[in-house]
């Protein structure tokens, strides 16, 4: 007897997020972590011109964030969500030689289900 594989339908829920939904987010993190380098500038100007205590400290912390930050945002910006493994997954495994391919089943012999709208 021959085990057939099961019928899986790709799920909605499975999908990828659109390259629009993407690239807005990644705009945001980029122009949020800008802002982060703009309050690093103005509390660094703010702490220079207070003569605060401990400049020595917070200073070079305010600098180090000006000069990362935008390298980071940049980095991030332009990298996008990595591919999930299990959309690979089926297409990188091979198949066995007894083994039927998931469209190769009829429709009676499909599991499917029934949704009903009403309730």
């Amino acid at each position: 007897m021959v085990k057939r594989q099961a019928y899986q339908p790709i799920l909605i829920t499975d999908a990828s997020r659109s390259q629009d939904d993407q690239l807005t987010s990644r705009q945001r993190r980029y122009v949020l972590m800008m802002g982060i380098r703009v309050a690093c500038l103005v509390v660094g100007a703010i702490l220079v011109g207070a003569q605060a205590p401990m400049l020595w400290l917070w200073l070079p912390l305010c600098v180090l964030g000006m000069v990362l930050i935008p390298w980071l945002a940049v980095l991030l910006a332009n990298d996008r969500p990595p591919k999930e493994e299990h959309r690979l997954a089926n297409r990188l495994r091979p198949q066995h030689r007894d083994e039927t391919p998931p469209m190769s089943i009829t429709a009676e012999e499909r599991p499917h289900k029934v949704i009903d709208a009403e309730l």
